[in-house]
């Protein structure tokens, strides 16, 4: 798609560039009407108007923009330290963008690349599933990291995918559970509709249960609440609190990433019951808080090093046209902390 410039929106308009750009700086020596015209244009168009052109036709592409969804997650912030160290390390700029719950991080990309000069993109979280227009519009290279990316009709060859296996990992958490002796196991994650690591999180939960034979008490199911940032303790806390105020019984609690089981005990303590006497609790992801909690939280373990270390030399092998994209998929570790006990079945 051939990128919009401030002199097509002045042929548009039927006026000077110089007039187009005093309208977007809100110059009063434009008149109403005028002004009103060219940003119609430019809204009709999709430009972005770009204050720092004249500086960027004399650098070269210099920066990697990581768009990072659930940037309250520490799992992200360790990892973006060893990115950011990196891409450093290859006399590059790191430009970081935290993408809101509620906007798309394909059009923050774009929005980025008509802004920025950038050599490449990484997304971490966001959704797997993304539509092949979008995805098209983008002119750099881009990597997908710790979110299995499945975009709806784009070759595999077109962008790179760093993650492990979201559904396969939860199912193993799920079924040490089971396996244990629980039956009524609560999950605290996203909204099913949300094509994130949560749905996917979501199906390994629902396929342990299938394989076990065991059918699901859909009132265990709980979703994050939209009140507070999706991958933080205050989330776990305060749908854990929800839970209690249920009633329903429930013998251990597995939620999609460590920051909402650190929130989930404080809610249970809080309620006079004792982890894991009373109550089994999980997490995923194998943060080093919760080696700091007590009880220990019992977790899947990402290789986040390992992740953060090929997210870059991926990116920067396609970059260099070194290597075609690449998709890894890791193995995650089942850590059995003290959070966790057997039950009498």
């Amino acid at each position: 798609m051939e990128v919009v410039t401030i002199k097509d929106i002045a042929k548009m308009c039927g006026v000077a560039t110089s007039t187009v750009s005093r309208a977007i700086n809100e110059h009063s020596d434009i008149s109403p009407e005028t002004r009103a015209r060219i940003m119609e244009a430019i809204e009709k168009t999709g430009f972005i108007p770009n204050n720092s052109a004249r500086n960027l036709k004399r650098t070269e592409a210099k920066s990697i923009a990581v768009l990072v969804k659930g940037i309250t997650n520490p799992l992200f912030s360790h990892m973006i330290r060893i990115i950011e160290e990196e891409i450093e390390a290859q006399k590059y700029t790191l430009v970081l963008r935290h993408v809101d719950s509620k906007e798309d991080e394909i059009d923050v990309a774009l929005t980025l690349i008509k802004e920025k000069r950038l050599a490449g993109l990484i997304f971490m979280g966001g959704e797997f599933v993304h539509s092949a227009g979008k995805l098209e519009k983008i002119t750099v290279p881009y990597i997908f990291s710790t979110i299995s990316a499945r975009p709806e009709e784009v070759s595999e060859s077109t962008y790179s995918s760093i993650a492990v296996d979201d559904r396969k990992e939860s199912k193993k958490m799920v079924s040490y559970l089971l396996d244990n002796g629980h039956r009524d196991i609560a999950i605290i994650t996203n909204d099913t509709l949300d094509h994130s690591v949560g749905q996917l999180r979501m199906e390994g939960y629902l396929e342990a249960y299938r394989e076990h034979g065991i059918a699901v008490n859909k009132r265990l199911i709980r979703i994050l609440s939209d009140e507070y940032d999706q991958y933080s303790m205050m989330n776990g806390y305060q749908v854990t609190k929800e839970l209690l105020r249920s009633k329903e019984p429930f013998t251990a609690i597995f939620c999609i990433a460590d920051v909402l089981a650190i929130g989930a005990c404080r809610a249970l303590r809080e309620a006079g019951l004792l982890i894991p006497k009373d109550v089994s609790v999980a997490g995923f992801d194998g943060i080093e808080l919760g080696d700091f909690v007590s009880p220990r939280l019992t977790t899947i373990r990402q290789p986040a090093e390992q992740m953060a270390h090929d997210t870059v030399q991926c990116l920067f092998e396609v970059i260099g046209g070194l290597k075609e994209h690449r998709h890894k998929t890791y193995e995650g570790e089942l850590l059995i902390k003290e959070s966790t006990k057997q039950i009498a079945t």
